[in-house]
């Protein structure tokens, strides 16, 4: 299985995110960006695509839409050069018409919070490059690692092959969790920028990958 460390940035400035940015650059093969508009979440983040397109080409850009009706954020973030589209299936009126939409795009994914169902995932999962599972309540990072929601992964590995990713509170002690329990794909925040970044990413690859770096 290909394990992948996701560094995650979730702010509500611009000079915050392209510092992070700058700092995970060199090593990450993938950046995630949370997009939270106050309507899903009680929080917000920054919400203006324009300024990404100075750094999506140099890696690839997941946006992870934790909105109200995310099919109306394809287009303007793919435009800044996005790659992967996650919606959240508790704010979405129609999956099927997201995922048509987003596979025009790029990759597409679907989000399902801690408190939803996986039989609220009303897509085949063969229509998805990606299945995201928040395991805190959406909205803000440094949360606290949720267990409970692990059943939801393995019920979803059972099923299919598809890429799992883990979302929320993921660190050095969390992330063999989720991994036993069929995630492959690990969002990591707080831990990364809590000290140096490529450390930190260092130890989460090494917790998963037996020690290799590349």
């Amino acid at each position: 299985m290909d394990y992948r460390i996701i560094p995650g940035i979730l702010e509500k400035d611009w000079p915050v995110i392209e510092t992070k940015i700058q700092q995970v650059l060199p090593f990450a093969k993938a950046i995630h960006i949370d997009l939270i508009d106050g309507k899903f979440a009680p929080n917000t983040t920054f919400m203006d695509p324009e300024p990404f397109s100075k750094y999506t080409k140099d890696a690839f850009f997941e946006l992870h839409m934790m909105v109200e009706e995310p099919i109306n954020f394809l287009k303007p973030f793919s435009d800044s050069g996005f790659q992967r589209f996650i919606g959240h299936i508790e704010k979405m009126s129609d999956q099927v018409e997201f995922v048509a939409k987003a596979q025009l795009l790029g990759e597409v994914g679907l989000g399902v919070d801690q408190d939803s169902e996986l039989d609220r995932v009303e897509v085949p999962f063969s229509d998805l490059d990606v299945l995201l599972f928040m395991t805190v309540k959406v909205g803000f990072s440094g949360q606290e690692f949720v267990g409970k929601n692990l059943d939801k992964i393995k019920k979803a590995r059972e099923k299919s092959c598809i890429p799992i990713e883990v979302d929320g509170g993921v660190n050095d002690q969390t992330i063999l969790k989720a991994k036993e329990s069929g995630a492959d794909r690990f969002v990591a925040t707080s831990f990364i920028f809590e000290d140096t970044p490529k450390e930190q990413y260092k130890i989460l690859h090494d917790k998963i990958a037996g020690g290799r770096w590349d």
